[in-house]
């Protein structure tokens, strides 16, 4: 199986930030766009929806226990190293084909950078990470059934079309989203894909 990863863009503005921040005693929420079902990514992935809607709805038992973290960063593996958490997946769901969530950065280490990141207004993206097998399908690559969702990590370089999180409160739109990364021209050689 191969480590998978899919990148999508994380967007927010400074005044959402502060409202976040003040709203949560001090906690700092993001709510957004997780991840897409059926649309090319700039890893020229696809991940079926029927995938992507069993993984979101096994995942519900990591956000129930409080155990749905993820890293700042990708590591090159398919564990989740606790030392490297920054943030906890509050909630995830999918609608009309759109994984959307809420995410809390932690009081960690690397969630301080996070944080610190985000208040500066750095371009973040979120990126999920699973294991898998693709199968080539023209010029994309199809995510088959075997893929098991491992995380949504936080990473430099959002490749999915459109997605992005925003400090709690504010609202987003599907056309916002897919609007904004339009323009962007596919990458495969950056693609994340690592044989394990």
């Amino acid at each position: 199986m191969n480590l998978l990863t899919t990148y999508d863009e994380f967007r927010y503005d400074h005044n959402s930030v502060k409202e976040s921040i003040q709203k949560n005693n001090g906690k700092l929420i993001m709510n957004g766009i997780l991840q897409k079902a059926d649309v090319l990514n700039q890893n020229g992935r696809v991940y079926p929806h029927a995938v992507l809607e069993r993984e979101v709805r096994n995942y519900q038992k990591f956000i129930i226990e409080r155990r749905a973290l993820g890293e700042l960063d990708h590591p090159d593996d398919s564990v989740v190293n606790l030392k490297n958490v920054s943030h906890m997946v509050l909630e995830a769901y999918l609608e009309n084909g759109v994984v959307y969530g809420k995410v809390e950065v932690l009081d960690t280490p690397s969630g301080k950078i996070l944080k610190s990141l985000v208040e500066a207004g750095v371009k973040l993206g979120i990126s999920s990470r699973g294991v898998g097998s693709t199968k080539k399908d023209g010029d994309r690559h199809v995510v088959q059934d075997d893929f098991q969702l491992i995380c949504w990590d936080y990473v430099s370089e959002p490749s999915t079309s459109g997605a992005f999180m925003l400090p709690e409160g504010r609202k987003i739109s599907l056309q916002q989203s897919q609007a904004t990364r339009s323009d962007r021209i596919f990458n495969l050689a950056s693609a994340a894909l690592l044989i394990r």
